[in-house]
């Protein structure tokens, strides 16, 4: 589809949203995001990586309408809830997901966002276990119950899911982590921060060489580095070490 457009409208401005963006860009398409947020990915980076983001794609020519969201969309154009009208060629939408757990709820088992499991993977209902995206556990570092969207987490997941379902007694307590590579800006991400009380900026975000801590209550949830990937992997190393001290 790409191939033959030239004018694109990104509904989102989420992870998968912003790197098609920048990907698009490259093939010297018109790229217009979409998004309901005043900052893109504040809710997950924070508002300083947010606005360098934004700074960084509209500096490569991505046109941002913050705040909005889509009212309709047709074979031509999308249009906001402001009025305003957007041409396009092609319409990616990264929105996130909604898990499906009807399954689950007819058969009684505990849900929440998600499938609830305990730190073995298994549902509330004995031997029946979920993996993946769908799976809500519980964070060792902070026992609130988690979701993550991210296929190294699915991987290991159903891998420690089978061996119990083969009679094991293995806990889930795999830091998760992710990275974003956007033009010349990769950004990794390690452990889970949903909400934080604090955030730490060392370095700088502009140079492309910072390291940002999200703190709660005096704890380490999760670490953002630019630039450092020797300390992205020393919070990692930390963070398992504190996992397994629980």
């Amino acid at each position: 589809r790409a191939a033959k457009a030239r004018r694109v409208v990104l509904v989102g401005a989420s992870f998968i949203a912003m790197e098609v963006a920048a990907s698009l860009i490259h093939r010297k398409l018109q790229v217009h995001v979409v998004a309901p947020e005043a900052v893109p990915m504040e809710r997950v980076l924070g508002p300083q990586v947010g606005e360098h983001l934004r700074r960084l794609h509209e500096r490569n020519g991505v046109v941002f309408h913050l705040q909005q969201s889509v009212v309709a969309i047709d074979e031509r154009r999308v249009v906001l809830k402001d009025g305003n009208a957007i041409e396009a060629d092609l319409v990616v939408i990264g929105i996130g997901v909604r898990p499906l757990i009807d399954l689950a709820e007819r058969t009684g088992i505990k849900t929440d966002k998600g499938v609830l499991v305990n730190e073995y993977l298994e549902t509330s209902i004995p031997e029946i276990y979920a993996a993946g995206d769908i799976a809500r556990w519980p964070n060792p570092l902070t026992g609130d119950h988690i979701r993550v969207e991210h296929w190294v987490v699915a991987e290991r997941q159903g891998q420690t899911a089978a061996r119990n379902i083969l009679g094991g007694r293995e806990r889930f307590d795999v830091v998760p982590f992710f990275w974003t590579t956007q033009y010349d800006f990769t950004l990794n991400y390690v452990g889970h921060a949903e909400t934080w009380d604090k955030l730490d900026l060392k370095g700088s975000i502009e140079e492309h060489d910072c390291k940002l801590s999200f703190r709660r209550g005096g704890k380490t949830l999760a670490v953002a580095t630019i630039g450092r990937d020797r300390e992205s992997l020393e919070s990692e190393l930390a963070m398992e070490r504190a996992v397994q001290a629980v």
